[in-house]
């Protein structure tokens, strides 16, 4: 039955794109799909199922999962108040007056915005609101604008304490949990904190090659940009701002903060701003408040579809068959991880990141880190796989997003080949960390390699140990129907 589970990921694939029913109901279908199989063939015990609930209530008390709504609700905030235009024409009025600025601005405006707006469909609204009208009005073609809000929509992945990389945290983490204790291994389990610090150099890396060649870009510009008119109020807002998100995020970045307590902080203080303002009227909160449960609750819908999902394929035995198949990719620990990320790739073209953290990560990354021992390096080479995701042509969601919310008739192929240079860039640094793993280990040797491997368990062995962790737990005395 293990190969029925592989059936039922591609099923997915297809199931969401044939029916275009949202991917948690496709998720939760096929779930009890394949468990009604699994019952049917006596693949699955079916008192193995009631290990569902204790499995989604452990993983609601995450306190990582409390950020989602917060995180949400700030990008919503920063939507609606003022203080994108305000950055954007403080940037402009501090630059060089040169044709290149205006791209810069807009880049250095996806960095700063982008980990606090949640997704990268809210930073791709906010960019096409404040910057794609004033890159148009400086002579920058509309493939180039679109290119240009496309890649910087993405920027905050890498940054954090982005959505995506809070979540893949998560992820990470429990996959870690799962292959030390499959092996036997001394490693310390890697948290947020540790995935924060690791795409660090990556993300200020990737930042570097994108104001330079949106620097290359801004040279076709049909004439140089106009002096940005900053008011007092906006250079006012512009200064609080820049300082409150440069402590926010420095404070996550280092240590100072967890990510919830950060997103709390941010939430709050932009709530405030704007009912202080007066931005925010009775009509205008209830409909942002609104919004922000719909995304939310989108979010966990998928999320606990997507668990449901994968504990099947696990009862299937099809992560055993998965651990398989990556212990036996010949050659080292780089050729295993270019294999996997390349599946990740192809799971792009049919699925976003969100279900690719959710149902993807946790099939294939802890096989992975039962070989490869060092976790940050993975996980930073997934986020960067995950950022490309969202480039990737032709169905790259922000790329389907920006030509959804400019609504201008842009030829797709100039679209392409304006993109192309960013592509290439983020495909560089790519195989740049695939081979250089101190890259996510700045200043300090990656403890993960100065492990010595432990000898491989055998199939069986591993086998048991997951069979146990998968285990439903013993009731406890004086409960269930002994309880009176």
């Amino acid at each position: 039955m293990a190969w029925f589970g592989i059936a039922l990921l591609l099923m997915v694939g297809a199931g969401i794109i044939s029916t275009g029913l949202p991917a948690a109901v496709v998720l939760m279908m096929l779930a009890g799909f394949g468990a009604c199989v699994g019952v049917a063939a006596g693949a699955i015990d079916l008192a193995t199922l009631w290990a569902l609930p204790t499995r989604l209530i452990n993983l609601l008390e995450s306190d990582v999962l409390q950020a989602l709504p917060l995180y949400v609700t700030m990008g919503l905030l920063l939507d609606r108040l003022p203080i994108a235009d305000a950055l954007y024409r403080a940037t402009q009025s501090v630059l060089p007056r040169k044709p290149q600025a205006p791209l810069a601005s807009g880049m250095l405006l996806g960095a700063l915005l982008g980990p606090m707006n949640g997704s990268v469909g809210a930073s791709v609204l906010a960019l096409s609101r404040v910057v794609a009208p004033r890159l148009a009005a400086e002579g920058i073609t509309a493939p180039h604008r679109h290119a240009i809000v496309a890649v910087a929509s993405t920027l905050g992945v890498l940054v954090p304490p982005s959505l995506v990389l809070i979540l893949l945290s998560d992820a990470m983490l429990s996959a870690h949990t799962i292959a030390v204790t499959a092996t036997g291994r001394t490693d310390r389990v890697v948290n947020t904190q540790d995935i924060f610090h690791a795409a660090l150099l990556p993300g200020g890396i990737f930042l570097l090659l994108c104001l330079g060649l949106s620097g290359l870009v801004g040279r076709g510009a049909t004439k140089l940009p106009e002096r940005a008119r900053l008011s007092a109020a906006q250079g006012w807002i512009a200064v609080v701002a820049l300082t409150f998100l440069l402590v926010l995020l420095g404070g996550v970045a280092l240590g100072y903060f967890y990510a919830v307590e950060a997103a709390a902080m941010g939430a709050f203080a932009l709530l405030v701003a704007g009912l202080v303002s007066g931005r925010l009227p009775r009509k205008v909160l209830s409909e942002l408040l609104g919004d922000a449960i719909a995304l939310t609750g989108a979010l966990f819908s998928l999320l606990l579809a997507a668990t449901t999902f994968t504990m099947v394929l696990r009862l299937l035995g099809t992560a055993d068959l998965v651990s398989e198949i990556v212990s036996s990719i010949p050659g080292g620990d780089v050729t295993a991880v270019a294999v996997v990320l390349g599946l990740i790739a192809v799971s792009a073209f049919v699925l976003d990141a969100f279900e690719i953290i959710f149902v993807i990560v946790p099939i294939v990354i802890p096989p992975l880190l039962i070989r490869v021992a060092d976790a940050r390096w993975v996980a930073v080479l997934v986020l960067l796989t995950l950022q490309s995701s969202f480039l990737l042509p032709p169905f790259g969601y922000a790329l389907m997003m920006v030509r959804g919310v400019l609504k201008e008739h842009v030829e797709f192929r100039a679209f392409l080949r304006a993109l192309a240079p960013f592509l290439a860039a983020q495909w560089l640094l790519l195989l740049a960390v695939l081979f250089f793993p101190a890259l996510t280990h700045p200043g300090k040797a990656p403890e993960e390699n100065s492990r010595a491997a432990p000898a491989a368990l055998s199939d069986e062995e591993f086998n048991r140990r997951l069979n146990e962790m998968l285990r439903p737990p013993e009731p406890e005395a004086g409960t269930g129907s002994d309880r009176r």
